[in-house]
C-alpha cells in the first residue's frame, strides 16, 4: 500500500471515529485532542497515524471501522505500516 492510498483510509478511519459517540471520547481522552484538532489536523499525516494507532488498539473497533468501510481487517495495519511513525524499533 502507498502513502496516499494509506492516508485516504486513515481519514475514512477518523471519519467513523468522529461518528461514534462512545468511542471518540475515549480517544479524545486517550489523545489530548479536541474536537476541532479533528478538522484542523485532519490533513497531518502524523494525527492520522494516530488515529489507526487508537483504532488497532481494539479489535472490536477494527471490525465496527472495517465493516463500516467495507474494507479488509487487515487494512488499517496496512495503512498505518505506510504511515510516519511505523518503522520499527530495535531495542538491542
Amino acid at each position: 500500500m502507498n502513502s496516499e492510498q494509506a492516508l485516504t483510509i486513515a481519514i475514512k478511519a477518523l471519519g467513523w471515529l468522529a461518528g461514534e459517540t462512545e468511542v471518540l471520547p475515549v480517544f479524545l481522552g486517550a489523545s489530548g485532542a479536541a474536537l476541532e484538532d479533528l478538522r484542523d489536523q485532519a490533513e497531518d499525516p502524523a494525527f492520522l497515524a494516530s488515529t489507526l494507532d487508537f483504532i488497532l488498539m481494539d479489535d472490536t473497533w477494527v471490525i465496527a471501522f472495517c465493516d463500516a468501510a467495507g474494507l479488509p481487517y487487515d487494512t488499517p495495519m496496512q495503512a498505518r505500516q505506510s504511515l510516519p511513525g511505523a518503522e520499527q524499533v530495535h531495542w538491542t
